[in-house]
């Protein structure tokens, strides 16, 4: 990673469990997930905690959907000062459960249906968290 990436700390929220993603955007535009995974509710502010201590995000976005105003409240809470920016989660599933299938690969008869026909056998709202910290840093 160089000088002059960016580092967004992304949550996909949920009713029981949320999407934690680390995304970083070099000077060039790519983008390098350092960290994914999926956490129950409860777990969530340690999360980030470890995470923030981790890879000291220049920015931390949450999904606009399912619990979103909650989260953000609760993290305004936690930590006052902390910059949020809100992200459209519009289509996120299934780009999530495309971009599932994009790392994990589909075998056997997974190969004859179109991805976007699937579901996951895990969830995918790491995946979600992904696309939302790519969406936050594309447009900032």
């Amino acid at each position: 990673m160089d000088n002059l990436s960016r580092v967004a700390l992304a949550i996909d929220p949920g009713s029981s469990k949320c999407g934690l993603a680390v995304v970083s955007q070099t000077h060039a535009g790519e983008m390098e997930i350092l960290h994914r995974a999926v956490v129950a509710n409860e777990e969530l502010v340690a999360a980030i905690s470890e995470l923030r201590a981790t890879h000291a995000p220049d920015l931390v976005v949450i999904g606009s959907g399912t619990g979103g105003r909650n989260l953000l409240r609760q993290l305004r809470e936690e930590w006052p000062s902390l910059s949020i920016l809100a992200v459209d989660e519009r289509n996120t599933t299934q780009m999530a459960r495309e971009r599932y299938w994009l790392h994990h690969g589909r075998r056997g008869w997974r190969i004859l249906l179109p991805s976007s026909m699937q579901v996951p056998p895990e969830p995918v709202d790491d995946f979600a968290a992904v696309i939302l910290a790519e969406r936050a840093l594309q447009r900032h």
